[in-house]
């Protein structure tokens, strides 16, 4: 083990056992541990402490965030957070708990961070073009590996992530990539939706494998409620044109009764994919 994730073991050792979805981020003491390197944006791992719990935490910060051509300046915080409620009171319960914060670095939004230490609950993987035809997995990219040898990415048919697929169809997630899928305790949750709710079709993602396929009566039932609870409830993070799309959104998904099909005249998968 190398000293980098000895502390980090030792860092989760030390941290009270939460549910992602309903622990209270809303106050603490909010201290910065370190920047995740990854993370196109500022993003920092950070530790809440209130009292005897300690809570870890993904901040980041508006000044952080990097502009884009396509998205609104200063806002990729507040559609994370309207990603949560939206998850929340629609019931989809894919989105860990996030909440806006005046942090150290300044306002910006706060994500619990799920731990996801269940590496035999694979659902997205990058497997040889030979393996890509496995029962119970979807083929749904081909391409080329470091070293040139042809790969697919596949993708359980599972519907826990058909349930987040639905979700991103919803929200119009932009980067559903396979690092942004992580597993707790056998439940499935989707991070970084910072790319989400633009009013122009947007969905890239690799979760592709139930295009076209009819919506189930539970899936029309959680559509449903983004209409009549869901809109409401994001007013406040979104703007109006944003929030009629999502409308519009849920009432095409409700009247083809079908998940979206990726459109050959738009990039439908993210990149890099993982």
């Amino acid at each position: 083990m190398s000293e980098e994730t000895g502390e980090l073991s030792e860092l989760l050792d030390g941290l009270s056992e939460v549910d992602p979805l309903t622990v209270d981020l809303g106050s603490g003491e909010l201290e910065l541990i370190g920047r995740l390197p990854t993370a196109s944006n500022g993003t920092f791992l950070s530790r809440l402490e209130r009292g005897d719990e300690r809570v870890l935490c993904v901040y980041k910060p508006t000044a952080g965030e990097r502009p884009l051509w396509d998205f609104p300046d200063r806002t990729l915080g507040l559609r994370e957070v309207a990603a949560h409620e939206l998850s929340r009171v629609a019931g989809f319960d894919v989105v860990p708990r996030t909440v806006l914060v005046e942090g150290p670095l300044g306002p910006g939004s706060l994500q619990a961070w799920v731990r996801d230490d269940e590496a035999d609950d694979e659902v997205v993987d990058l497997v040889p073009l030979e393996q890509a035809e496995r029962p119970g997995w979807f083929a749904v990219l081909e391409g080329l590996g470091a070293r040139g040898e042809e790969v697919v990415v596949v993708h359980a048919d599972d519907p826990r992530l058909r349930r987040l697929a639905l979700f991103d169809a919803v929200a119009n997630n932009a980067d559903r990539k396979g690092g942004h899928i992580l597993t707790r305790h056998g439940h499935l949750f989707g991070v970084d939706h910072g790319l989400t709710f633009h009013p122009a079709p947007k969905l890239r993602t690799l979760l592709w494998g139930w295009a076209d396929e009819e919506l189930t009566e539970e899936e029309r039932a959680l559509v449903g409620r983004v209409l009549t609870d869901g809109c409401e409830a994001l007013a406040e993070l979104l703007t109006e044109p944003e929030i009629v799309s999502l409308e519009l959104r849920c009432t095409e998904l409700l009247r083809s009764g079908r998940f979206p099909a990726p459109d050959p005249g738009h990039h439908t998968v993210p990149w890099p994919p993982f």
